[in-house]
């Protein structure tokens, strides 16, 4: 007779591999459900820098290295060329405005002019014999005149004899119409020899007048000449000091060719390379200040140059009061520049995480310490210690101000 077995009631051995199975589906669903999925990474926490986010007076200001520079520098170049025979004074010299720098020699320059001086005599020479040759023709018309007039007096009375004679029928009509004939011819005559000196005359004047303009342009070439031989010792445009001159005796130089430079040292100014980023900011009269010798002094935009070379444009600044003791050319002064006035912002410290984010987003630290969260934000102004924060961040909390290249694009830091 079979046995009936009493079946078990309850959790089975064989039930557990099920059990425990459907749990972990369970977890698995719950975490995609309910749990934090964003990208994770752990960080030493002594290896980021921590800064406090704060509420304060924003100083709207950026700096840069200036560097001292006389207050004009003037380019020496010779108006003329040649071959240095002379340096008169040497690099670092102060001159005085004409004072002689370079003596140079020009042997083209002096055969130019022994040539306008022999064209000038030869042209000279010309006038002379034409003013005698003129002044014969006129003599020789003026006989001619004179000659022309006897004999028009001559006929004349010869035509008036006839005539009252040919009225008390003493001559026939032909002798007193040949008479009268020959008086016509010599009035013709006389007023056609007039008209030819009087146009020759003119024409005397107006010949003259154009070789003595000739000979006056050639005498004025002749001078302009001699004085480019004066131009062939360089001399100096303002007093100060001879900074630079590049030239060696025996050298060839050419006209206009920058030898050396004089430095205005009446007063100074200070240069400066500024970021492209501020160009449009950046105008004359802006305020600047720099500490020297426990001191401040204070200088203003005097020039902005509008040319941009490798991301940084030039700005010349003058002093608006006194300057410091010893000023040199070629010192380095680091130069606070206002752009606007100081206002009330958020403020973090300027950190490397800005060449990585671009001031778009930054990592927050919770209130414990323990984790840093990724959050966007966005950066207005900048000065050299401070960014101002626009929106993303309240006084009080805490961000890594330090460099994000090892964070890749995890959004989450669990700092150990």
């Amino acid at each position: 007779m079979d046995i009936q077995l009493e079946k078990k009631k309850g959790i089975q051995k064989k039930h557990l591999p099920y059990i425990a199975g459907g749990s972990v589906i369970l977890l698995l669903l719950a975490w995609i459900i309910f749990g934090n999925h964003a990208s994770t990474m752990r960080v030493d926490g002594k290896s980021v820098n921590i800064a406090d986010v704060t509420y304060g007076e924003f100083n709207d200001y950026i700096r840069l290295n200036g560097r001292v520079q006389p207050i004009s520098i003037v380019q020496i170049s010779p108006e003329e060329g040649g071959i240095v025979m002379e340096k008169v004074v040497e690099e670092g010299a102060q001159v005085k405005k004409g004072d002689v720098i370079l003596r140079l020699s020009n042997s083209n320059l002096d055969l130019s002019i022994l040539n306008a001086e022999s064209e000038l005599a030869e042209k000279q020479n010309l006038l002379r014999n034409t003013q005698v040759a003129m002044q014969q023709d006129k003599l020789t018309n003026e006989t001619e005149k004179a000659t022309l007039d006897i004999d028009t007096q001559r006929k004349q009375r010869t035509y008036k004899q006839m005539e009252r004679l040919y009225n008390e029928k003493l001559v026939s009509r032909e002798e007193y119409m040949q008479a009268k004939e020959d008086f016509e011819l010599a009035q013709r005559k006389h007023n056609l020899v007039a008209q030819r000196l009087e146009q020759d005359s003119i024409y005397r004047t107006v010949q003259m007048d154009q070789m003595e303009d000739n000979l006056q342009n050639m005498r004025l070439n002749v001078n302009m000449i001699r004085e480019r031989k004066n131009k062939l010792e360089v001399r100096a445009t303002i007093s100060g000091e001879l900074g630079l001159l590049d030239a060696e005796l025996g050298q060839n130089i050419s006209a206009g060719q920058m030898v050396g430079q004089i430095n205005d040292l009446s007063d100074f100014k200070v240069e400066a390379q500024v970021d492209e980023h501020y160009i449009d900011r950046v105008t004359n009269g802006l305020p600047a200040t720099f500490q020297r010798q426990n001191a401040s002094f204070g200088l203003k935009v005097r020039k902005v140059y509008p040319e941009v070379r490798e991301g940084r444009f030039r700005t010349d600044f003058v002093f608006t009061g006194e300057r410091p003791d010893n000023i040199r050319s070629g010192q380095t002064y680091y130069i606070d520049l206002q752009l606007g006035e100081p206002s009330e912002s958020v403020l973090i410290p300027k950190g490397t995480f800005f060449q990585v984010t671009g001031g778009n987003w930054i990592f927050v630290v919770d209130k414990d310490g323990k984790k840093a969260y990724r959050r966007t934000i966005r950066i207005g102004r900048q000065n050299p210690q401070y960014y101002e924060v626009l929106e993303g961040l309240e006084q009080g909390e805490r961000v890594i101000v330090s460099g994000y290249e090892g964070f890749k694009d995890n959004e989450v830091l669990v700092l150990n």
